[in-house]
């Protein structure tokens, strides 16, 4: 597999997690512990970060 190939998979699998969490910061957030949602919220912005990083990556590949 290509290094193109495998940061475009990573990503969007990564998109996809992404996803997800922010379904629960959006659905459920309001009945989540003060501390679960904050570690949520936290995971929704570094995986963005991660996401922004190799989405740079992908494109000098």
């Amino acid at each position: 597999m290509s290094t193109s190939t495998e940061l475009n998979t990573i990503t969007s699998s990564l998109g996809d997690i992404a996803a997800r969490i922010t379904a629960l910061v959006e659905h459920e957030g309001p009945s989540l512990d003060n501390d679960v949602y904050s570690e949520l919220v936290a995971a929704e912005r570094t995986i963005g970060a991660l996401l922004r990083r190799l989405n740079r990556a992908a494109r000098r590949v």
